[in-house]
């Protein structure tokens, strides 16, 4: 028996709310999980921002997105959308061009040489999530995403459509 499973009801950690203890465990989770994959992506020199932001560009390709748009679709919020497409462009990930109608307008496309990247990280990001999660029924994880679904939907910006963009 581990010394977690022994501790008696007095030892336990007790917590101010349902609601907190719920959230220190989603903050813990994630934070496993994150390991898992900060630890690929160090591998191809990427943060998860920016693979997402490749993700993202991929599959509206042929098309570009405007950097507004890309910033509005990102799964986790980038305080410097621009300088994270400064480093992907200095690698050749991504191609930046604007409007010759609005000189302002920032439009973003996956090069090649990023969608070649992609391809050389799908079958260990595969291999990632299964680790990550695959311990998981197929029920439970419907039931998962049900629940962070509704845990979300009250704090989450009605324009947000990054689910859609995926």
């Amino acid at each position: 028996m581990n010394s977690r499973a022994s501790q008696t009801e007095s030892q336990r950690v007790s917590f101010d709310s349902p609601e907190q203890e719920v959230f220190l465990q989603l903050w813990r989770t994630y934070d496993c999980l994150k390991v898992l994959e900060e630890s690929l992506f160090v591998q191809f020199e990427l943060s998860p921002q920016q693979y997402n932001v490749l993700r993202l560009l991929q599959m509206a390709a042929p098309e570009t997105v405007q950097t507004m748009e890309l910033g509005r679709r990102l799964i986790s919020r980038c305080p410097d959308t621009t300088r994270m497409l400064d480093r992907l462009e200095k690698r050749g990930l991504v191609q930046r061009s604007r409007l010759p109608e609005n000189r302002r307008v920032v439009e973003v496309a996956i090069t090649e040489e990023g969608q070649t990247l992609l391809k050389r990280m799908e079958k260990a990001v595969v291999q990632m999530h299964g680790q990550q999660l695959g311990h998981l029924s197929d029920s439970e994880q419907q039931r998962l995403i049900r629940l962070l679904q509704k845990a979300r939907a009250p704090h989450e910006d009605a324009s947000c459509d990054w689910l859609d963009s995926l």
